[in-house]
């Protein structure tokens, strides 16, 4: 049982508020039914808030306490049963259905919930940007269905969102195909490898993706794939690989990206609950999802 120390504030506590008008809204979206591999996603969401009570509401290296963020947690939407046709548009209404916060958090869940919330955050898809930290470029074809590796070709080929509105962060090694890669080439969409980022920084990487994204679109969606991490870290990931992010600097990331006004909502996703035996991979998403919390307090 964990000591309830006042001067040290845990996150779960934090998570329990029932703000009115909260600066961030958290939404559980428990659907796997869409996985391309076998997944127990659906199980992410509630186990993701068992873990906040192992963390504190200060970040010591950001000097950032997230505490006074206000805060509502809608619990999870019940579409675990929904198969994979079904569940995009159950999510989609109850997305545009949501009252409205500065930061919506989506806990996943597979990847394929990704569409259906991206659909929801502007009548006009033109006007929604979409930056991925993800190791793939989920750009599979659609024959078939929306599974978890197709949220951004079914976005771009069915729902007419502008290829050159998606920039990709932290597509690496052997997650992905040469015919994948010309399709997005050929689409216009922006693709930062892991080799880039150390090269340029995520600062630098983020800074100039908002920057360009903002001047044509008025909403920008975060999708962070887990598996975006090094295997190492996120061995509750299927789709995680050699290679990949370390937690810290996937956490800057989020954190960035959280602080821009122009950020309306933000997935974790592809997680499996049920292959996380020692719970790494969701402490790993548990200090995501504060980071974005922590970000959220740097806007202007």
């Amino acid at each position: 049982m964990a000591i309830n120390d006042p001067y040290w504030p845990r996150a779960d506590a934090w998570l329990a508020r029932e703000a009115d008008n909260p600066d961030i809204r958290v939404v559980g979206v428990p659907s796997s039914s869409a996985s391309l591999s076998p997944s127990r996603a659906d199980l992410t969401p509630l186990a993701v808030r068992d873990r906040f009570s192992r963390f504190s509401t200060f970040h010591g290296e950001w000097d950032i306490d997230f505490g006074d963020v206000t805060v509502y947690d809608e619990g999870n939407w019940p579409v675990s049963e929904l198969d994979m046709h079904e569940m995009p548009e159950s999510v989609e209404k109850r997305a545009r259905d949501l009252e409205p916060a500065a930061l919506t958090v989506f806990l996943g869940g597979d990847n394929a919930i990704t569409r259906p919330l991206v659909k929801a955050q502007h009548d006009e898809i033109e006007r929604i940007g979409v930056i991925t930290f993800d190791a793939h470029h989920d750009v599979r074809t659609l024959e078939l269905g929306p599974a978890n590796g197709t949220p951004i070709r079914g976005l771009i080929e069915e729902d007419g969102l502008p290829g050159v509105n998606v920039t990709q962060i932290g597509i690496h090694s052997f997650a992905n195909s040469a015919t994948y890669r010309h399709w997005c080439d050929d689409h216009g969409i922006a693709v930062v490898t892991v080799e880039q980022l150390r090269d340029e920084g995520m600062r630098n990487v983020v800074a100039t993706t908002l920057e360009r994204l903002s001047g044509h679109c008025e909403v920008i969606y975060i999708d962070v794939d887990v598996d975006v991490l090094d295997a190492a870290f996120a061995p509750g990931c299927p789709g995680a690989r050699p290679g990949g992010l370390s937690v810290r600097e996937l956490a800057e990331g989020v954190r960035l990206c959280a602080a821009s006004p122009t950020v309306s909502a933000i997935d974790f996703v592809e997680v499996d609950a049920g292959a996380d035996p020692t719970s790494l991979t969701l402490d790993a998403m548990t200090h995501l999802i504060l980071s974005a919390a922590a970000g959220l307090t740097e806007r202007g």
